[in-house]
């Protein structure tokens, strides 16, 4: 008989990647019945929005005092060792678990059950599937709405009822896999950062993606029905090859250029909306460095920065020109022949009447383009290799991005000529520049050694 742990979180936010835990409820069942029941407030180290207190009822007052995750974090695995996770809307609370463990170095994997997908095939009918409405509508009384207690026992008590319809509840297709996926392929992926190839009954590459967990992101395409095309794509899927980075930068790397590569046919719409504006720099008849934005597809210069939408763009060329106090004139946000209006509120200095001379504006647009460069001509970039006494090496020489490569830790030692030994050369370009800048500026890798 299976072990289940039906968990409810609370949090600061909607993204497992920037928001915290603020609350945990984990409710143990065993042969359909509730053996064992936990729950804490945390800890999470940030204060916490005024919107969620309103839904919530915590504030930070209530988790001054409460433990940090990872006071709990032992209990929390200790409680759901050898148990599958069961949520409502469990990838919700699933990924923000994993996030905090991951924190502190430590990978949390469980099989996962969505009391929402289990619902909806075994009760169908409903108008609404959310916990409040499906529990209201079965008679369940939740005590304490959204706080991780009272929804974890309201789930739990949902989860008996849909183990009382199909006792065989894990063998359900709950997630729309297609038939000619086979479970061996999909239990055999690693839970590792890499980049995925999917492709059709007749082994044509269809799809590339990049992912931190493999085997998770090639799930959650399987279970997707938000479009027309992930449906279509999900249903032509047949086998799933994979290429494991251990470090992320170089799995982003990797997947720009398999992409560019072999163009499948479900990424190539995604690249036509990638990216598609820029900001360049040129030198105005009076020597003024001005900034500019133009689409991408109709330059050949390598831009400043790039972006996915105008609105984006423009909003950060105008953050810039206020926070570096340039001329709205220059930077093409003010039609004028005179002073522009931020010379009006003394924000711009003078340079579109003339008051400011070219050397002395010039500077401020250097330190604005310097932040998205390499900060030095030669870069070695060292991250997470894909074992452990590996490390991945990304080279940057004179500016350009050379390639990347793995080499063991100790021959870190060895001169720079030896390590660039290891690298495999790729072409440079203007989304591989803004992946590595994005990436430096995150400061994400483990090391950037200058030679």
């Amino acid at each position: 008989m299976e072990k289940y742990a039906v968990i409810d979180v609370e949090t600061t936010g909607l993204s497992h990647k920037t928001e915290r835990l603020t609350e945990i409820a984990i409710v143990v069942i065993e042969d359909g019945e509730i053996v064992n029941e936990f729950s804490s407030l945390i800890n999470p180290e940030r204060k916490i929005p005024y919107r969620i207190t309103q839904l919530t009822g915590i504030n930070d007052q209530m988790v001054q005092g409460a433990p940090h995750f990872y006071e709990i974090a032992k209990q929390i695995v200790e409680l759901t060792t050898n148990c599958i996770f069961v949520a409502h809307n469990a990838s919700f609370d699933y990924r923000f678990i994993q996030a905090e463990f991951a924190r502190y170095e430590f990978d949390y994997h469980r099989k996962v059950l969505d009391t929402v997908k289990l619902a909806r095939k075994l009760m169908p009918g409903f108008r609404s599937y959310s916990l409040g409405k499906l529990t209201a509508q079965l008679g369940i009384k939740i005590e304490n709405r959204h706080r991780a207690m009272g929804d974890a026992a309201a789930t739990a008590q949902l989860f008996i009822m849909l183990l009382n319809l199909q006792p065989e509840i894990t063998q359900l297709n709950l997630r729309g896999l297609h038939s000619n996926l086979k479970k061996e392929i999909l239990d055999s992926l690693p839970h590792e950062t890499g980049v995925y190839y999917f492709f059709d009954e007749a082994h044509q590459l269809i799809y590339i993606g990049k992912s931190n967990n493999i085997h998770s992101r090639v799930l959650s395409h399987l279970s997707n029905t938000t479009t027309r095309k992930a449906i279509e794509m999900r249903e032509r899927i047949a086998d799933v090859n994979y290429e494991i980075c251990g470090s992320e930068l170089v799995a982003l790397l990797l997947e720009s250029n398999e992409i560019k590569i072999h163009m499948p046919v479900y990424n190539r719409a995604q690249r036509r909306t990638a990216f598609v504006w820029g900001m360049y720099q040129y030198l105005n008849e009076s020597g003024y460095i001005c900034l500019r934005l133009a689409k991408t597809s109709e330059e050949k210069e390598i831009p400043v920065n790039v972006f996915k939408t105008k609105r984006t763009a423009l909003s950060e060329l105008e953050r810039l020109t206020e926070e570096f106090q340039l001329c709205q004139n220059m930077n093409g946000l003010y039609q004028s022949s005179g002073a522009c209006f931020h010379y009006s509120i003394k924000q711009c200095l003078g340079a579109c009447v003339g008051e400011e001379l070219p050397d002395k504006y010039n500077k401020r647009v250097e330190q604005l383009i310097n932040l998205y460069q390499y900060q030095n001509r030669n870069l070695l970039i060292v991250d997470s290799g894909r074992r452990v006494g590996e490390k991945s090496i990304i080279l940057i020489e004179n500016f350009v991005y050379q390639g990347f490569g793995f080499v063991a830790e100790e021959e870190l030692d060895q001169s720079i000529e030896v390590i660039k030994s290891f690298i495999k050369y790729y072409p440079e370009n203007k989304d591989v520049a803004t992946i590595i800048r994005g990436y430096l500026r995150q400061k994400k890798a483990e090391a950037v050694i200058e030679y």
